[in-house]
């Protein structure tokens, strides 16, 4: 029996939603599996990943084969990092402290990358509705403009007949004078 660590989905139509789990790699893709290692939403920015670190390392120990997009979450969240760190352990290259200290300075790293990510995110979103709002107060402005255009030009041509009517009664005065 191979395992794989592969997503297994959920959610709704177009609102995809996925558990990472270790299954055989003969069950279906949302059927049986061995163990739920975590969740991994793809609609949130950056996409949310929540995983167990430590059993997901044990299953790649023991041999499990990911998928290519549960290596790219596993590479994305450090599993693979660890891995690769406390493989320099069993070649004896540094101790174990050493592999903790180096993954919490990535870690560290790699949490302000996505926090930097995930802020300019929120400061584009805020952009983006402040610009639709500005552009539907100018749409109102606009309209209540062309109103009051409407209105002036409503109330101008009963004054223009009234103009007119003048001069075709002096031109009028002066045909008859001639």
């Amino acid at each position: 029996m191979s395992v794989k660590i592969r997503l297994q989905r959920h959610g709704s139509k177009k609102r995809p939603f996925y558990f990472i789990v270790a299954a055989n790699s003969t069950s279906p893709r949302d059927g049986k599996f061995i163990e739920k290692l975590g969740t991994y939403n793809p609609l949130t920015v950056p996409a949310s990943v929540n995983i167990d670190r430590e059993r997901s390392l044990h299953w790649l120990e023991n041999g499990a084969q990911p998928t290519n997009t549960c290596r790219n979450i596993l590479s994305f969240k450090g599993v693979l990092y660890l891995r690769h760190l406390k493989r320099g352990v069993s070649l004896g290259l540094f101790d174990e402290s050493a592999v903790w200290e180096k993954f919490e300075k990535w870690n560290a790293e790699h949490e302000a990358v996505v926090a930097k990510r995930q802020e300019a995110h929120l400061k584009h979103k805020a952009e983006k509705r402040h610009a639709i709002s500005s552009e539907s107060v100018r749409k109102v402005e606009e309209k209540n403009a062309a109103k009051a255009a409407v209105a002036v030009a409503e109330s101008a041509p009963e004054e223009a007949p009234a103009s007119e009517e003048a001069t075709n009664t002096e031109a009028a005065a002066e045909q008859t004078e001639a």
